[in-house]
């Protein structure tokens, strides 16, 4: 168990701007509405200065550079939105057990959206459903924090984790995404329609959005359109793209 004293001077290191010791940049993959053909947002993925994934930098995240890691990332992102003029939401990834106080550990990304013109209210955060939270109370004064800032927050890879919809009974985000192994091939398999048909039910009385991740066929796009989803992710439309923002294909049925 990490100590508050351990915590303290984890987040004095981000303040002091001590180094990370290795630089990354970020491709991204827009996410799309097919309701109207926009784009809702592109999301801010971490990878190698020389193209390569995000497996080789993430190798070098330890216990000892975790919120300087995660400083970094959220800044990279907005610097480059503003470079690329993204006009709609930025997607950034957030690692819950890397912020010490959310009010705090926010001051970096908001000062970097000032310095480089990057509007606050098109951040939206992501944390992953894969990330253990070890204490479900610091998750929800994050999401307070943010939400009472203006952000928008986001449950990634729903459905993967070690929670399901605990999570979801505990926070009530804006949006969920729903993990692409819960919907590969769904147009094939009654039940992973009836499981999401579900949590579609359970997101539209909670007035929460859910973006499909990861859809890669017509028949799964058009499988999800039925059950009324019309936020998209995957190769379908797009692939990241290193450090620029990608032709989006739209499917002539889709």
């Amino acid at each position: 168990m990490i100590t508050n004293e351990e915590n303290l001077k984890r987040c004095s290191q981000c303040q002091d701007g001590e180094p990370l010791g290795f630089d990354f940049t970020m491709a991204f993959q827009p996410i799309v509405d097919i309701n109207n053909h926009s784009i809702f947002a592109y999301e801010a993925l971490v990878r190698g200065l020389d193209g390569s994934g995000a497996a080789g930098v993430l190798a070098q995240v330890n216990d000892d550079n975790r919120y300087r890691f995660d400083q970094a990332c959220r800044v990279k992102a907005v610097e480059l939105a503003a470079r690329l003029q993204i006009p709609c939401f930025v997607s950034i990834n957030f690692m819950p057990n890397a912020v010490y106080q959310a009010a705090t550990c926010i001051r970096a990304t908001l000062a970097a959206a000032r310095r480089v013109g990057f509007p606050t209210n098109r951040l939206l955060f992501e944390i992953t459903e894969n990330e253990q939270v070890v204490d479900k109370n610091h998750l929800k004064s994050i999401l307070e924090e943010y939400h009472r800032q203006g952000f928008k927050t986001a449950i990634d890879d729903f459905g993967s984790g070690y929670s399901g919809l605990n999570l979801l009974a505990e926070f009530q985000p804006d949006i969920i995404k729903l993990d692409m192994a819960l919907l590969r091939d769904i147009d094939r398999d009654p039940v992973r329609q009836a499981i999401v048909q579900g949590i579609v039910g359970v997101c539209r009385v909670l007035n929460i959005s859910i973006i499909a991740e990861g859809v890669e066929s017509l028949g799964e796009l058009n499988s999800l359109k039925g059950l009324g989803v019309h936020l998209y992710q995957g190769y379908l439309f797009a692939r990241p793209a290193f450090e620029q923002l990608p032709h989006v294909n739209w499917p002539a049925h889709g």
